[in-house]
């Protein structure tokens, strides 16, 4: 295999990706028409799905932005074929963020791909690669909420309507715990250039953790109310009220679906 030939295999969208898509169509238009017999599962596996496509697009924004920033090799660990099994920590890449979703319906990305940032060089540019990730999910809350702020609901089904409100706050939520400037998240990858040397070693060993602190701290009664506040007030600000994420989560959790959606609806 040439040179040029192992390139284009090494950014060849991957059959996985392409599965998981497929997925999301046919779960997405198995909620838009109503054919399941419980319209629960679909909405699962149709914000299931598409929350997965959306870590693939947040990791692939990472690895994309390290190769034109000098780390050729992310190619060659197959980080550019949105390949969810490529990523280094399978576990935290994709496991864990679809528990979050389905124990607290916190949209939370964990850490996938290892760039050699030795190959990197200028601050900015290590910045704007730990940044990449949650732009990324800014642009796909975006997109969920188009037809909330753009006022083009007519004609689209109650369910599908919960599913993509609940999809924006996931969304929402990765956006912002992402940034927040907590060793072993984005947020400190993007301020990190910038600290000190001493800093810098003083906080590695708490890097590991960082994921799971914020977790535990959103469990927190308080934290969590103002938490959500917040995330209520973003998403009411483009058209989606609290009772779309509620019945969007309460469809999501269909094994425990209550009688208010369906009343509300």
């Amino acid at each position: 295999m040439t040179a040029t030939a192992a390139r284009r295999s090494d950014r060849r969208i991957s059959p996985v990706f392409v599965g998981i898509l497929a997925v999301t169509a046919v779960t997405g238009w198995a909620t838009w028409t109503g054919f399941a017999e419980q319209p629960g599962v679909a909405v699962f596996l149709f914000v299931t799905a598409a929350w997965i496509v959306s870590l693939c697009l947040h990791e692939y924004a990472h690895a994309r932005t390290a190769l034109h920033s000098g780390d050729i090799s992310v190619g060659s660990k197959g980080y550019l074929t949105l390949n969810p099994l490529k990523y280094t920590h399978a576990l935290l890449s994709i496991v864990l963020p679809v528990l979050f979703v389905i124990m607290g319906g916190i949209g939370l990305p964990g850490g996938a791909v290892f760039i050699e940032r030795g190959r990197i060089r200028g601050r900015w540019k290590h910045s704007l690669i730990s940044a990449a990730g949650p732009l990324t999910n800014v642009v796909f809350a975006v997109v969920c909420t188009a037809p909330f702020w753009l006022d083009a609901l007519d004609g689209v089904p109650t369910d599908f309507r919960f599913a993509l409100a609940f999809l924006a706050l996931l969304q929402v939520t990765a956006a912002i715990l992402n940034f927040l400037p907590v060793p072993g998240l984005d947020g400190y990858g993007v301020i990190e250039p910038w600290l000190s040397y001493k800093i810098k070693r003083q906080v590695e060993p708490f890097a590991p953790f960082g994921l799971l602190f914020v977790f535990a701290l959103l469990w927190v009664p308080s934290v969590n109310h103002a938490f959500f506040d917040l995330i209520d007030s973003i998403l009411a600000s483009l058209g989606i009220s609290d009772v779309e994420t509620y019945c969007g989560q309460d469809l999501f959790r269909f094994w425990q679906t209550s009688d208010f959606c369906s009343v509300s609806s």
